[in-house]
């Protein structure tokens, strides 16, 4: 029987190149179809405004190496969907969960997600929003295995946003 192999989790407030390159490439491999490849997200360019001290939260998991293998975070809800407006709650939205497809199928996703579910309770989080998309292989049972909920569905192509959220008082 071999060993699991060693995975560390940290949370980073500044992405060195080793990061910065892991996330853009994990994004891009999702995205690849649906979006500007060429472009740099947002929260990556501005990695600081979104992840810094303060401000959101974001996870890395790393092999035995140090190498990138798996990525999730969380960061201030900017209300932009009008009917998901969250009045008076402190919401973040959760985004960035990525695994490295060797490492897949192995419950990375699952301590990942419970990692930030931890620190989100630590930073006094009332509320997880998230969304994604029906092209995305199993994001959505993944989603609702870890205590989310659906509260719509939009059927606008390309994109079939599903939004879900969570209150932290129902973690598991």
């Amino acid at each position: 029987m071999s060993e699991a192999p060693i995975i560390t989790l940290d949370r980073v407030i500044s992405a060195d190149d080793g990061i910065a390159t892991f996330l853009l490439a994990s994004y891009r491999k999702v995205f690849a179809s649906r979006a500007d490849a060429a472009a740099v997200p947002r929260d990556l360019r501005l990695f600081a405004d979104h992840y810094g001290v303060g401000q959101g939260c974001l996870l890395i998991a790393r092999d035995a190496s140090g190498k990138p293998i798996g990525s999730i975070a969380y960061r201030p809800y900017d209300r932009r969907f009008p009917q998901l407006a969250y009045p008076g709650e402190r919401v973040v939205e959760v985004v960035r969960l990525y695994v490295a497809p060797p490492y897949r199928r192995q419950g990375l996703g699952r301590r990942l997600f419970g990692a930030l579910l931890a620190q989100a309770g630590r930073d006094g989080v009332a509320r997880l929003y998230l969304h994604t998309h029906p092209f995305l292989p199993g994001a959505e049972a993944f989603w609702l295995g870890q205590g989310f909920r659906v509260v719509e569905r939009e059927s606008a192509l390309p994109w079939r946003t599903i939004h879900l959220d969570r209150r932290l008082r129902d973690a598991r």
